[in-house]
């Protein structure tokens, strides 16, 4: 498998810039001090063991947890400013896709897609609803589940509703929590490729939180390795795992199986 070539530059608009992030949960200290950037139509892949804080480093840039010390800025705004109100408006901008999919259990395909627009975008036609839950179904090729239940589908097929209904609001940003988890090789690059078709479909600026090498080197125009809370590498997939004396990444290189 050929790593992803990266499509960002030092040119691109940075829409994501943390800087001198910490935070700790009593005395366990997760972040330590962490300096990221997401730039303008950018796959940037998160990638660390389980426990390493890349699910809490998301949830801080949602305006979900508020970190210790330092600053998050996302689309032009400093989060921690951000009143109720200003916050809800800017998760509007961003997208999320949970790792569980978060599917409603007791509503259909299509009734799970028009919960977010009916309960964020008002005046909206039964026309411009049904409209919008097409082109999103189709964007993910499941177009045929319209009207199935969430237990009818696989693993597979609930990650893609679960994308279908984050991309049906148009987000600027994409925040993918462990894509891949729990799924089957095949199905897990279907997820990958569906990640880079989003990007090149709508433009959008993502970070994908994994432990996957497959899919760090398949989606990532850029990876940023969070090692004991702190970002210690980043760069192309080659660049991180270029040193092979680091036995911190050799250990996780090897544990993934990757040729």
């Amino acid at each position: 498998m050929n790593p992803k070539q990266p499509r960002y530059n030092d040119q691109k608009e940075g829409v994501i810039t943390i800087r001198n992030l910490k935070i700790s949960f009593g005395d366990l200290h997760v972040l330590r001090g962490v300096d990221l950037d997401l730039y303008q139509g950018e796959n940037l892949v998160v990638l660390g063991r389980s426990g390493t804080g890349k699910s809490v480093l998301i949830k801080i840039i949602s305006g979900l947890l508020e970190p210790d010390e330092g600053t998050v800025n996302v689309l032009g705004q400093d989060v921690s400013q951000l009143n109720s109100r200003e916050l809800d408006a800017l998760r509007l901008k961003i997208g999320f896709s949970f790792q569980s999919s978060a599917l409603y259990d007791s509503m259909t395909v299509r009734e799970n897609l028009e919960f977010p627009l009916i309960r964020n975008v008002r005046n909206l036609s039964r026309a411009e609803i049904n409209k919008a839950v097409e082109e999103a179904l189709e964007d993910v090729g499941l177009s045929q589940t319209i009207n199935q239940m969430p237990s009818e589908l696989s693993g597979g097929q609930r990650k893609r509703i679960g994308i279908a209904r984050t991309l049906i609001l148009k987000p600027e940003i994409m925040l993918y929590d462990e894509p891949t988890a729990g799924l089957d090789p095949i199905t897990s690059n279907e997820i990958n490729n569906l990640i880079n078709e989003v990007q090149e479909r709508h433009n959008t600026s993502s970070i994908i939180i994994t432990h996957d090498l497959t899919c760090a080197k398949t989606v990532g125009d850029r990876i940023a390795m969070l090692l004991d809370g702190r970002f210690e590498r980043q760069g192309t997939f080659e660049e991180i795992f270029e040193d092979p004396n680091d036995e911190r990444v050799k250990q996780f290189y090897e544990y993934n199986f990757i040729d």
